[in-house]
């Protein structure tokens, strides 16, 4: 999300200097319009950069994913508009809300079941790269860490550690099923 974000960023700094050096002489009307709605898309980039600095649930994550989905929306509307050309097609990026959804049997693509890849838990700390028993912060920081490494967002695209985002996932699943954690409960004789 932080690499979507800085792309916006560097792309309405170049449109906003496009709308004002070569429309201001032809078409002042639209060069002010357009600085005034590039100049709102940067402010709504600002703030969702702030707030990814703080989020800290899966929730959190996935409510901003959206709105810089609709940011990037709104920006190739007005793109179009300022270079007056068809409205590019987006690809689809692949979504880690999407494998979530997948690990937890939330609908998705056939995948098989997560949980049969990890069969106990000291396979499941194992993948984490924690001690078994760890507490629930710790499992949580190191997965959040891995998953974010292995996500295609963050290697430019490159699918090919989808196995073992699903296996991360599938022993994060885990851990939190036989600890039944509700919020930052440590399992007894937890390190930290």
């Amino acid at each position: 999300m932080k690499g979507r974000v800085t792309e916006i960023q560097a792309r309405v700094t170049k449109d906003l200097d496009y709308a004002f050096e070569s429309l201001l002489q032809e078409q002042p009307d639209l060069s002010l319009k357009m600085e005034g709605e590039l100049e709102e898309v940067a402010r709504m980039v600002e703030l969702i950069d702030g707030e990814l600095e703080d989020a800290s649930g899966i929730a959190e994550l996935e409510r901003l994913d959206r709105r810089i989905e609709f940011i990037e929306e709104r920006f190739e509307d007005l793109e179009a508009e300022l270079y007056s050309r068809p409205r590019r097609r987006r690809k689809r990026r692949p979504n880690l809300f999407d494998f979530f959804r997948q690990a937890t049997g939330g609908g998705g693509g056939g995948a098989s079941d997560p949980q049969s890849e990890v069969s106990n838990s000291a396979e499941a700390y194992a993948i984490l790269g924690l001690e078994e028993g760890s507490s629930y912060t710790s499992v949580a920081k190191a997965f959040r860490k891995k998953a974010k490494e292995l996500h295609p967002d963050s290697r430019e695209g490159d699918r090919s550690g989808e196995a073992q985002l699903r296996k991360l996932i599938s022993a994060y699943q885990y851990i939190k099923s036989i600890q039944n954690w509700g919020e930052d409960n440590p399992s007894p004789g937890a390190s930290t």
